[in-house]
């Protein structure tokens, strides 16, 4: 059974993610933080991580740049994942060879197309790893190009580059000042908003309860 491993601080990100990959028949391990991920990257040992960009104390670049700089993990391919609205740096993500880039809210058939087409190019590398010549000192894997498009949609396997190729980018007129990914104003999807505003609720609600409840008990005290 392919492992996979989910870093994201989002409830509904998770409870999503977890949804959607089980559905699959794939192991599902979570975590809210970058530091817990870099802990359990050793013994969940996952075939593909799909990484938070904006998670706390490690960012999801640093998460992929420790696995893509460790020859151990030659084999583990790693999607970032960024909020409908949140910006991505897709120059620090060529820099630390991401294979992908997925925006939330997830959608279904991107996740599971994206994370299946990573496990299979990653095969070869995941059965090198396996065989007693593993064990001999490795050197780090080269660069691969990172694939895909950051809407989430299907990838075509990864092959190994010399050096990370540019990602295609819609052009846009100078007058644009959308945030990318966004669509225009006639191409608005009601459910998306509704999705990113429930991500964003999620990640306000611990500070807004704590607000709320101090100004309650000072409300009593008086």
């Amino acid at each position: 059974m392919s492992r996979v491993l989910l870093a994201d601080d989002s409830p509904h990100a998770q409870r999503m993610g977890e949804r959607i990959l089980r559905e699959e028949g794939f192991e599902v391990v979570t975590v809210t933080d970058g530091d817990t991920a870099l802990i359990r990257i050793p013994d969940v040992d996952p075939d593909v991580v799909l990484a938070d960009i904006f998670l706390p104390h490690k960012s999801g670049y640093q998460i992929c740049e420790f696995i893509k700089t460790n020859p151990k993990y030659r084999h583990a391919r790693v999607i970032l994942l960024a909020g409908l609205l949140e910006p991505v740096d897709e120059a620090e993500a060529r820099r630390v060879n991401a294979d992908a880039v997925l925006k939330k809210p997830l959608e279904a058939s991107a996740v599971v197309a994206t994370v299946k087409a990573l496990i299979e190019a990653a095969r070869p590398d995941r059965k090198a790893a396996s065989s007693p010549a593993a064990s001999a000192p490795a050197e780090a894997p080269p660069a691969r190009r990172m694939t895909g498009s950051i809407l989430g949609l299907t990838l075509a396997p990864a092959k190994p580059v010399t050096a990370p190729a540019p990602i295609a980018a819609t052009p846009q007129a100078p007058a644009d000042r959308r945030p990318a990914g966004m669509p225009e104003a006639g191409e608005i999807d009601s459910e998306l908003v509704r999705a990113a505003v429930t991500v964003a609720l999620d990640r306000a609600m611990p500070a807004l309860i704590e607000e709320i409840a101090g100004r309650v008990m000072e409300a009593l005290r008086r």
